[in-house]
């Protein structure tokens, strides 16, 4: 007699064990704490992207009362943090909570095929003992948009030339000493200006070589409202108080940024002015308004104080050609260096690169509308984790972990294997994020879009979409049905694009 054993069937599997991932697992919890789930994670270790970069000054580009989970406050002094601490209370939240026992690590989704038949997805699963099929009724996407393996290489005229070592952030080596080294970061984002100053901390030389200035803005590393609460309240109150005061600061100060453009360059250069000096205007005043792309974050003006003492430069220019000694930039200007930091940006890649089949047809995502921000028009029971551009991704994250944990909810409450998000006929696309920012206009093409009106669109307003999110029907354009009923695996709406890229 042989013995079978029923292969196992998981209620939900989230893809990635970052941020998002983790708050994930607590959401579906909170609501189902019976759930048979998993959370699949190509890397060894759990943390994403505070996992993944090891780079010098690493840090969060908002404020952690906003980035981090509302219901679990964050402790340390520093409200934009150092990685090391994220990824600490990333694991201690998943600790604490049970989650970290649902993991499955060195787990990469390669590809999912849905059967209507059998209202199952089948995930097949590349791990260090081979290729595995994981089965689930819902999979929940918290693996970000940018890829892990292929960070986006610019053009840049002779590179293979310099004679030195070329380093792009995302895979900083650990053994690196910078000390004595002249180094030339290309870039001008994020990324960019947390190496400066970390950098020329460590004792390095560096220049900063921008080809477009961007906005930057100076603000204190530590929120003093958190020193005066700190002992007069709880530490579930202090964060939720902390948390809604930004959250209603970064609304503000967006919603003015855009109305009175003028006058918040106006306001961003006189912070340049006073913290590195009048030389260094121009090298942050962007050729666009504030907030056509994300602007940067420097805490307690570390970049602008090390320019301020010429403990670094910055220099506005474009590339002519790299040297086997350097940079000569095309007015002429010869930047010597040791090693040269490509912080140029990220490659975009949805579902963790993984292929998507519905019933046997592949699903091309960008002819897709997201439905709320989190689901995809016309493929069933799948989830996505999109943040925000203007504001903190935990934000927007646990918005649509509450709204996914809720679809959850009641398809086993009212019986249905199927929920597949059906947009109505006519709807104008565009893209699903609207800003200039390069890696976002470079990657539009892979990316879902959005519609203009709820729920087929995501705003970047956090205060609007926690009233359309938090408690929203779970019904609207939602259909929900029985398994052996096939689902459509093209777009429903026959809307035309409207500025897709």
């Amino acid at each position: 007699m042989t013995n079978e054993t029923t292969p196992e069937v998981l209620d939900v599997v989230v893809i990635g064990a970052g941020l998002s991932g983790i708050g994930a697992g607590y959401r579906l919890t909170e609501r189902m704490p019976d759930l048979k789930y998993a959370i699949l994670e190509r890397r060894p270790s759990l943390g994403g992207t505070w996992d993944l970069f090891r780079y010098p000054g690493i840090r969060s580009d908002s404020d952690m009362y906003t980035l981090a989970y509302p219901f679990e406050p964050w402790q340390h002094e520093r409200a934009i943090a150092a990685g090391g601490d994220i990824l600490d209370y990333i694991k201690h939240t998943a600790t604490k909570y049970g989650i970290e026992e649902h993991i499955r690590y060195e787990h990469e989704v390669v590809r999912g095929d849905w059967s209507s038949e059998d209202a199952l997805w089948t995930l097949t699963v590349r791990t260090a003992d081979g290729e595995q099929e994981v089965r689930t009724r819902f999979v929940y996407a918290c693996s970000g948009y940018y890829s892990y393996d292929e960070p986006y290489k610019a053009d840049i005229p002779g590179i293979d030339d310099f004679g030195g070592t070329v380093i792009h952030p995302q895979f900083w080596p650990a053994d690196l000493d910078v000390t004595g080294k002249r180094i030339t970061v290309i870039g001008s984002g994020a990324t960019a200006i947390t190496l400066v100053p970390a950098l020329a901390d460590a004792g390095a030389d560096v220049t900063m070589l921008q080809r477009t200035p961007s906005f930057v803005l100076g603000q204190p590393g530590r929120d003093p409202l958190n020193r005066l609460l700190r002992g007069r309240v709880s530490d579930e109150r202090r964060h939720a108080i902390l948390r809604n005061k930004n959250v209603f600061l970064q609304w503000g100060s967006y919603q003015f940024a855009r109305r009175a453009p003028k006058l918040t360059t106006r306001a961003l250069r006189a912070g340049v002015r006073m913290s590195a000096g009048t030389s260094h205007m121009e090298n942050f005043t962007a050729p666009y308004n504030p907030w056509d792309q994300r602007l940067c974050i420097v805490p307690d003006s570390d970049l602008f104080k090390v320019l301020k003492k010429d403990g670094a430069h910055v220099v506005t220019d474009t590339i002519a050609r790299v040297e086997a000694g350097g940079i000569r930039t095309t007015s002429d200007t010869f930047i010597d260096a040791d090693i040269i930091v490509t912080a140029t940006g990220l490659s975009l890649e949805m579902l963790g690169g993984a292929e998507v089949f519905v019933d046997g047809d592949k699903v091309d995502l960008s002819e897709r509308l997201a439905y709320r921000g989190c689901m995809l028009e016309g493929v069933p029971n799948v989830g996505m984790c999109v943040g925000y551009i203007n504001a903190s991704w935990g934000l927007r994250s646990d918005l649509s972990n509450r709204f996914i944990a809720r679809v959850v909810e009641h398809m086993r409450t009212t019986g249905s294997d199927i929920a597949t998000p059906t947009a109505p006929p006519g709807l104008e696309r565009a893209p699903l994020l609207e800003m200039e920012s390069g890696y976002l206009q470079r990657g539009a093409a892979l990316m879902p879009r959005k519609a203009k009106t709820p729920p087929w669109t995501m705003r970047q307003d956090y205060l609007a979409e926690a009233r359309e999110m938090k408690n929203p029907p779970v019904t609207t354009d939602l259909r929900y049905s029985s398994r052996g009923e096939p689902v459509a695996a093209t777009p429903t709406s026959d809307g035309a694009e409207a500025g897709a890229r």
